[in-house]
């Protein structure tokens, strides 16, 4: 079968060949680029709890050394504290800049056997039939490139979704961010920071720790002012440091700076036949707080496993569908959310801005799109096309799952979502004490035996884990979880028929061969659990 078709050579692009390629699915990603990226501290991206475990899954090793955890999140206004946001409780959230992400994905990909990365190329054409996906290249490799399926991961001017005929409408200007990165010694080593009612004519400024003692400072500027010439910056550096160091600017290495308008825009369709849109070529999102290049990162997770699915058994229309149906909404969410919130937060005067908590509610949903919560930033939840919950528990179905040890096929306790970007489903039972016995001891007792014969049976790859607990879920719960790590249905002990039919609602039925009468390849099946 021919591979699929990678068109940008950007995080998600990279990101989406490597899940692609980490389920068996080869890929040719086509770069526009010389395969190198210009090293820009300040542009960087936040990364939370599931994208950068997502990422570490793919081998990006640049997490390690290149990025900082927030220690802390304060809010602050007019140089008072209003809160404190500590993270021992909660993932903390990862920055770095964007160009050592990419590179690190980039690392990844060259040494993936299922692979290639072709630079230099640039689409110019693009035909495809029911069976196909045929496009044309000039560059280094001029020639035609023929693929079972075609993901455009191309930026905002996306050529793909051009030559598709998708109109991407939205708003122009929605917000102005002058930026800089700078090396120097604030208050709060390690500690984020959000200050509204700044002096000095800006409203609003964030600054965020990198590694080797350097920050990313962003302030919020006038919809139509003037051009931000390099005076003006360093003045409003100067006035900010100041601010923040007692009326003493601290010394300071400038390393980068820039101006940047973000703009909201989401493509009518997210799906032409064969071929798909995914990162900043379906989307444009970026106001208060919230992260484009990670809501991209998402649209490769979701897209990748039902690829492969397709690619390896054959899928339903229903299922390729479906991504489109789930991450166009929840982005669609995310941008009503900033919509609705901004002519509040950015009025900048009027009778709202004396109301007894407006500032600090605007100071709370700022805060949630730069730490992942809310409405604003939290994981999506995906609705399941049939919602099975005979066990509640913390997690609604469609939700993310917790990342809760569990133990794995070969003996592991690992983290669940070490199990996730394998193209399989997870079949989890909650079954306490396990965790202080001997694998061999419970794998051929109680509910274990029957359990692993249902999971056998499914129609679709799956893995069989045991954890020792589940926030909310009794003991003898089942869970079932999609690939993406969103749970699927819950059930009260072994139920093999229920089971089954919850698994085919997670692929949205048999393949299209299956229901026209010839025989869809058949699954690898799961190996049972062997006792030790």
């Amino acid at each position: 079968m021919d591979p699929v078709i990678v068109v940008g050579a950007g995080p998600v692009g990279l990101s989406m060949s490597l899940a692609l390629a980490g389920q068996g699915v080869p890929c040719v990603v086509l770069d526009e680029g010389p395969g190198k990226d210009e090293a820009r501290t300040a542009r960087t991206v936040v990364l939370h709890s599931d994208t950068a475990a997502m990422v570490q899954r793919l081998g990006c090793t640049t997490l390690r050394y290149e990025s900082a955890y927030f220690a802390a999140w304060r809010t602050m206004r007019r140089g008072r504290e209003h809160r404190r946001i500590t993270f021992e409780d909660r993932p903390a959230p990862l920055h770095l800049p964007q160009h050592a992400l990419t590179r690190g994905l980039r690392d990844a990909a060259v040494v993936h056997p299922l692979i290639q990365l072709v630079t230099d190329s640039r689409l110019d054409s693009l035909e495809q039939d029911d069976h196909a996906v045929t496009v044309h290249t000039r560059g280094a490799e001029t020639t035609w490139w023929r693929g079972s399926y075609l993901v455009g991961c191309d930026g905002a001017r996306s050529t793909v979704r051009k030559l598709l005929g998708i109109r991407f409408p939205g708003r122009t200007a929605v917000e102005r961010h002058a930026v800089a990165a700078l090396r120097t010694e604030l208050p709060w080593p390690g500690e984020a920071l959000l200050h509204r009612g700044q002096a000095g004519g800006v409203g609003e400024v964030t600054a965020r720790p990198l590694p080797d003692g350097v920050w990313r400072l962003d302030w919020l500027l006038p919809p139509r002012g003037e051009l931000v010439t390099p005076d003006a910056l360093v003045a409003l550096i100067r006035d900010t440091l100041g601010l923040w160091c007692g009326g003493t600017t601290p010394p300071y290495d400038l390393l980068d700076t820039g101006v940047h308008t973000l703009h909201h825009r989401l493509a009518r369709r997210w799906r032409e036949g064969r071929a798909f849109l995914a990162g900043d070529a379906a989307h444009l999102l970026g106001a208060l707080g919230t992260q484009g290049v990670e809501e991209g990162l998402r649209d490769a997770e979701n897209l990748a496993w039902k690829l492969a699915l397709a690619w390896h058994q054959g899928a339903s229309e229903a299922l390729l569908d479906s991504y489109e149906g789930e991450r166009r909404r929840a982005v669609a969410s995310r941008l009503r959310a900033a919509d609705q919130a901004m002519p509040a937060l950015r009025a900048g005067g009027g009778l709202r801005t004396y109301l007894p908590g407006a500032a600090r509610s605007g100071e709370l949903r700022i805060t949630d799109g730069h730490l992942g919560r809310g409405p604003l930033g939290a994981e999506p939840t995906y609705a399941p096309p049939v919602a099975v919950r005979e066990v509640p528990t913390d997690t609604e179905p469609g939700g993310p799952v917790a990342n809760v040890p569990v133990t794995a096929p070969d003996g592991a306790t690992v983290p669940l979502r070490d199990q996730l970007g394998r193209g399989r489903l997870l079949v989890v039972l909650v079954a306490p004490g396990t965790g202080v016995w001997d694998r061999r001891h419970w794998l051929g007792a109680g509910l274990m035996p029957r359990l692993a014969a249902a999971v056998s049976a499914l129609p679709v790859r799956t893995d069989l884990l045991v954890a020792d607990g589940y926030p909310g879920a009794p003991a003898h719960t089942v869970l079932l979880v999609r690939p993406d790590g969103h749970l699927a249905a819950t059930f009260a002990g072994v139920r093999p028929a229920e089971l089954y039919e919850a698994a085919d609602a997670v692929r949205h039925g048999p393949p299209l061969a299956a229901l026209s009468g010839v025989p869809a390849p058949a699954p690898t099946p799961t190996p049972a659990p062997v006792i030790d």
